[in-house]
C-alpha cells in the first residue's frame, strides 16, 4: 500500500460507519478522491465558471464569496471535514454564482464531476444512502437560511454574539475583514461592537 493510500484510508475511515457500503464499493468511491495541498488565497471555484470538482477539507479553512457591484461579500465558511461545492452549478452545469477560496494553507481532497455523478446515480438506488445525501444537502440549506434570516431579525451585535456562540471557530481562525463581510458590516463597525462588548464585560 502506498503512502497516498494510507493517508486516504486514515482520512475517510472517520466516515465509514455512516455509509452502509460493502468494502469493495467503499474502496471504489474513496479512490475517486485525490489529495492536494494548497496555500492560502487559492481559488478552488471561480465565480462565473462551471465547476468540475467538489472538495472535502482535511485541514484548513475555506470561504465562499461573491462580487456585489465590486464589493467582496463573504457568506459562508468551511472547516475540517466539510464538503465544498457550488451545488447548483455543479449538478446543472450552470456558471457558479460564487467564488470558493482558501483562507489558510489547506489540505483538500477533490473529486471530479464525472465520478460524483456516477456515485450519486448508484447510491440513489440505496434508500439509506439516498437519505443521507439528501440530509447533507438540506443541512447546508438550513445554514444559508438561518444566516439570511439573521439579517432580517437581528442587529449586527446580535449576529456577532450568535457567531461567537454557534461558530466560535470562525472567530478564532478567520481574519476580521472576512468576519465583518459575513456579518454585513464594516471592519470599523465590527471593531466598535467588540469594544462595546469588552467594556460591558469589564
Amino acid at each position: 500500500m502506498t503512502i497516498a493510500c494510507k493517508i486516504n484510508k486514515q482520512m475517510f475511515d472517520q466516515f465509514r460507519n455512516k455509509f452502509p457500503l460493502d468494502d469493495d464499493k467503499w474502496t471504489d468511491y474513496t479512490n475517486c478522491f485525490n489529495r492536494m495541498e494548497v496555500p492560502a488565497k487559492t481559488i478552488l471555484i471561480q465565480e462565473g465558471d462551471i465547476p468540475k470538482k467538489a472538495f472535502l477539507i482535511e485541514k484548513g479553512c475555506v470561504r465562499a464569496w461573491f462580487n456585489n457591484a465590486g464589493k467582496d461579500v463573504t457568506f459562508q465558511f468551511f472547516f475540517e471535514n466539510n464538503t465544498v461545492a457550488s451545488i447548483e452549478s455543479f449538478r446543472k452545469k450552470h456558471p457558479s454564482t460564487v467564488t470558493v477560496e482558501t483562507i489558510e494553507p489547506s489540505v483538500l481532497w477533490f473529486i471530479r464531476k464525472e465520478d460524483i455523478d456516477r456515485i450519486i446515480a448508484e447510491i440513489s438506488e440505496i434508500p439509506a444512502l439516498r437519505d443521507k445525501f439528501t440530509d447533507a444537502i438540506f443541512e447546508r440549506t438550513f445554514v444559508y437560511m438561518k444566516h439570511h434570516f439573521s439579517f432580517i431579525k437581528d442587529t449586527p451585535q446580535q449576529r456577532y454574539l450568535n457567531l461567537i456562540k454557534e461558530m466560535p471557530q470562525i472567530i478564532q481562525r478567520v481574519p476580521q475583514h472576512y468576519i465583518a463581510s459575513y456579518l454585513g458590516i464594516s471592519t470599523v463597525h465590527l471593531s466598535r461592537i467588540k469594544s462595546q462588548l469588552a467594556r460591558g464585560k469589564s
